[in-house]
């Protein structure tokens, strides 16, 4: 029985360890399976002890297992060292929840101050923001004002909906340094798109990414008990399912938009897709993960119910050298926490080609 379950979860394990390299547009369930890789690490990790202790050779089996899925350890968790004080082009990305996320017993009008003072505080050389709300008609809700014209930034605000000389929300990205070139990739004229700015740093320059792909949708609310579990799951997993073929569809939009790109590419955002995902891993293909090269422990960046979501990240074109990251899991002002890097390169910056992750 014991060699029945180990080469059963073998086999399990193996499928789902190169699931994530099949596009939810091909099959549609790849993205949901995909979840249960951090539960199987842990299954075949239990069975390597057991078969150890009992002096079976059998403990092969789980240990192959473990080490073809070694890749999933390092993208759920790091121990890189973290400097004081890095130096180089700094990048943050955050989702802001239009600037008014709110929770039980908090002053919506209190929390927007906060989040505000906190982003005009912030020393990062780029801001990039998914929900970003922008209102002309009141002075305390005037966001470009407050942090990009008053505190010294350029800025690229692409609306997605609303009135642009009155109330509106879309994406945005400020700059310390001169926005030569800007633009969207796509936007789905929900809260959803990809918005791009060329920012000239010195003699180079640099292509920054700002995306926000399909939102997952999870109630997470209805969540939070076994009730509300037994009520919403097969709702969840339809948006689950429905999500990824829509992000497996903008990613190849966004791709081919980053393989024309004349300069290096930083890609930012709020991706609405786990590590263990095919979206993930075609970026991870052309790109490097700034938590991977730079985190530490788990990464998290999902502010709800379902909190150990890492759905933010920060990817960066090879030529870039990483200097630091972090989640910034201290600043709870949205239902998700912001992340940061900083970077350097040889001078003179040059592009260099993507090729195609199939």
């Amino acid at each position: 029985m014991l060699r029945f379950l180990t080469g059963l979860v073998f086999l399990i394990s193996i499928f789902l360890f190169f699931s994530v390299y099949i596009s939810p547009e091909f099959f549609p369930y790849a993205g949901l399976l995909t979840l249960l890789i951090p539960p199987l690490l842990v299954v075949n990790a239990t069975f390597l002890v057991l078969l150890i202790l009992a002096g079976r050779k059998l403990a092969l089996v789980p240990l192959i297992a473990i080490i073809i899925g070694w890749k999933f350890i390092g993208i759920t968790f790091q121990l890189n060292s973290i400097p004081e004080k890095p130096e180089g082009l700094s990048v943050l990305s955050y989702n802001v929840h239009l600037l008014n996320y709110t929770k039980e017993g908090q002053d919506r009008k209190t929390v927007t101050q906060n989040i505000t003072k906190w982003l005009q505080d912030n020393p990062s050389d780029i801001k990039c923001f998914q929900e970003f709300y922008q209102d002309y008609t009141t002075p305390s809700r005037n966001a470009i004002k407050a942090l990009a014209t008053d505190q010294g930034y350029e800025y690229s605000y692409q609306v997605i909906d609303g009135n642009i000389k009155k109330r509106s929300y879309g994406m945005a990205i400020f700059s310390r340094y001169p926005i030569i070139n800007e633009g969207r990739v796509f936007d789905t004229r929900k809260n959803n798109g990809v918005i791009f700015a060329d920012i000239k740093v010195g003699k180079d320059t640099i292509r920054i990414y700002n995306a926000h792909l399909e939102s997952m949708s999870i109630p997470s609310e209805g969540l939070s008990d076994l009730d509300g579990i037994k009520e919403n799951y097969r709702e969840t997993l339809r948006k689950l399912k429905n999500g990824q073929v829509v992000r497996a569809t903008q990613l190849g939009v966004l791709m081919e938009h980053m393989r024309n790109s004349p300069y290096a590419n930083i890609l930012v955002g709020d991706f609405n897709d786990v590590p263990y995902s095919y979206t993930y891993f075609s970026l991870r293909k052309i790109m490097n993960n700034a938590f991977e090269k730079a985190g530490r422990g788990f990464g998290f960046t999902y502010n709800k119910v379902l909190f150990f979501l890492r759905i933010d990240n920060i990817f960066y074109d090879d030529i870039l050298e990483i200097k630091s990251f972090k989640t910034h899991r201290e600043v709870d002002y949205s239902d998700h926490y912001p992340i940061s890097a900083t970077f350097s390169w040889e001078k003179p910056l040059r592009k260099v080609q993507i090729q195609d992750a199939d």
